[in-house]
């Protein structure tokens, strides 16, 4: 067995290897998985050749021949089971070869339409259900504090109307917000600070205890809330975003403010028709209001332009330095500027004057134009271009954001595009940070397939050969779509790292049978005789290997803390994929494998 088990770690080694370099964020917590796997095998082997042996040793010095009730019982199930169910099919599907494969690939092609029909919905990240939650309160600029203040206490009387409600559910009658912190001039999704901005920030009873998850709280806060006037937006969300980034980001760019502006607000009200999108907000808001001061062409000619203006405004009502006094050791400025009275109004800048050069006096309303406006709080510029962010949240039970995005994508952007010619879009968030991780892995599988190729093409002595054994890898997808579906689980980055490993662990039920096949045929000169026998003789170590890996997996399958959360898509993909593979690989190979053979290419040893 020596060549087997060795070829089975190096191939699982090439998948998890290539696993080790993911990119991105998402990449930066899913790396860990196969570098751990990888020291894990490296061990096993190790264990395998070097202690195994002495462990079956002393347990047959001690135990010798003699079977136990429940051993009994085992051996006589499996061996029921290899003499009358696998063997009779593998030589049906052996028999009925080209059948037997066209039915394989019509499943599989059923496991990608459900992917690709949205039946099976794809999330970059799996749903969390946190302990932390935040209510980020945005106001205009110049509010007082007073107003902000009285806008915090009204939503945290609403949390306590949700306490008293949710309280009694709890186990022991446990309140379910444990602590309220309030801070005043903190904000982290507006940028700002200031009297016009608060986080009220909410620790919640544990996931693992509390009977509601933290989405219901939050929309029924949101709801208890209600409309608040002056507001500019509540944003209630987890206190964390995860490592996929915000559901919907779209950035428009730009050079016309007002037109940045105007399709910012048309993308956002075309997200809010979909149900589920949340918290919908962009990052270019009104800031305080301001008086502009714009120069006639009459003003050059008498040689004012705007930086003399400027200068003498700031002078005359903000002050300036012009001279210093020197008091034993110590130093005082002498700052002038308007008296108070001539400067408490903006109704003075009618009356302000502009000193020429050559010292006469002109009226600022003679030389400039006053408007009254209000500007933009803050103009974000990314490489050089003015960015306008449309962000958006979403409750995954009820909408999916990457069809929202897809949708968005179809149905609107051309549209808004033709509306605002100046203004390019591109896709950030979740999503964007899912494809490069995505990309990452893609390559490092296509790297790992051909490293499992090579070796097998080593072992085997064949180019072809090796298809066989690898044909089992796509079949998978098959367990991993339907272990998704039965939980009700999104297919997410995890799921597909879970899909990915599992290629270089099915093969090795393949090594094994293709192996049998060729070197322990006895006085068989056929594949289409030999593969059967091979099925039947290889179908206990198929199964109590796909077994026992199946059965350490299932406890994580159950659990309910908030750690296990991420690892749950994997593990589902890992479990039924590797369950179908193992119901699969005792018949799909062997009707391959004689489909080649009557093509002239298997040949037996």
């Amino acid at each position: 067995v020596l060549p087997s088990v060795c070829a089975s770690f190096a191939t699982t080694a090439c998948i998890f290897g290539s696993l080790a370099f993911l990119k991105g964020d998402i990449g930066q917590i899913l790396k860990v998985v196969p570098i751990v796997m990888l020291v894990v095998l490296i061990v096993s082997l190790v264990e395998a050749f070097f202690i195994l042996p002495h462990h079956l040793k002393h347990a047959l010095e001690h135990g010798g021949d003699k079977e136990g009730f429940v051993q009994a019982k085992v051996n006589g199930a499996v061996s029921w089971l290899a003499d009358n169910v696998v063997q009779p099919t593998a030589t049906a599907s052996v028999k009925w070869r080209y059948l037997t494969v066209g039915i394989a690939f019509g499943m599989l092609l059923l496991a990608l339409s459900a992917m690709a029909g949205g039946l099976l919905k794809f999330s970059p990240f799996p749903e969390l259900d946190g302990d932390v939650m935040v209510a980020r309160v945005l106001l205009p600029q110049g509010t007082p504090l007073e107003r902000t203040e009285a806008v915090v206490d009204s939503l945290t009387a609403a949390l306590s109307r949700i306490n008293d409600d949710y309280a009694p559910e709890q186990p022991g009658g446990q309140d379910l917000v444990e602590v309220v912190v309030v801070t005043f001039s903190q904000n982290t999704d507006a940028g700002e600070t200031g009297p016009h901005v608060a986080t009220i920030t909410v620790d919640l009873l544990s996931s693992e205890v509390r009977t509601v998850r933290i989405d219901d709280v939050l929309n029924e806060w949101r709801e208890e809330s209600g409309d608040l006037a002056d507001v500019i937006a509540v944003k209630f969300a987890e206190a964390q975003v995860g490592p996929a980034g915000i559901a919907i980001d779209m950035r428009l760019q730009g050079d016309d403010l007002d037109e940045l502006k105007s399709a910012s607000l048309a993308l956002q009200e075309w997200l809010s028709g979909y149900q589920g999108v949340l918290n919908i907000s962009d990052n270019l808001r009104p800031g305080k209001p301001e008086v502009r001061v714009q120069l006639d062409p009459t003003a050059m000619q008498l040689g004012i332009d705007g930086r003399m203006v400027a200068d003498q405004l700031r002078s005359a009502f903000f002050g300036t330095t012009v001279s210093e006094i020197q008091n034993g050791s110590e130093s005082f400025e002498i700052d002038v500027r308007l008296d108070p009275n001539d400067r408490n109004s903006v109704a003075d800048l009618d009356y302000f004057a502009v000193t020429n050069a050559d010292g006469s006096l002109v009226p600022l309303s003679a030389v400039a134009t006053i408007v009254f406006d209000r500007g933009y709080s803050r103009i974000s510029r990314i490489d050089g271009r003015r960015t306008v962010s449309v962000q958006a949240d979403v409750d995954a039970r009820v909408a999916n954001s990457g069809e929202v995005i897809a949708n968005t994508e179809v149905d609107f952007l051309p549209e808004l595009s033709e509306r605002y010619p100046g203004v390019r879009v591109s896709l950030e968030g979740e999503n964007a940070e899912a494809s490069t991780t995505q990309r990452s892995m893609m390559s490092g599988f296509v790297l790992g397939l051909i490293g499992v190729f090579l070796l097998l093409s080593f072992q085997f002595k064949s180019y072809v050969e090796p298809f066989v054994v690898m044909v089992i890898i796509p079949f998978a997808f098959v367990g991993a779509v339907a272990g998704h579906l039965l939980l009700g689980l999104d297919f997410t980055m995890p799921s597909m790292l879970g899909f990915v490993a599992l290629a270089g662990v099915v093969v090795n039920d393949s090594i094994l049978l293709v192996n049998f096949i060729k070197h322990y045929h006895g006085d068989l000169q056929s594949v289409v005789a030999a593969a059967p026998l091979a099925a039947r003789a290889r179908f206990r170590a198929i199964l109590l290997t796909s077994l026992t890996t199946i059965a350490g997996l299932l406890p994580l399958l159950a659990e309910t803390s908030l750690q296990a959360q991420i690892l749950i898509p994997l593990v589902t993909s890992l479990a039924f994929g590797l369950l179908a593979s193992t119901m699969l690989v005792l018949f799909i190979v062997p009707a391959i494998y004689s489909i080649l053979d009557d093509f002239g290419l298997a040949k037996l040893d």
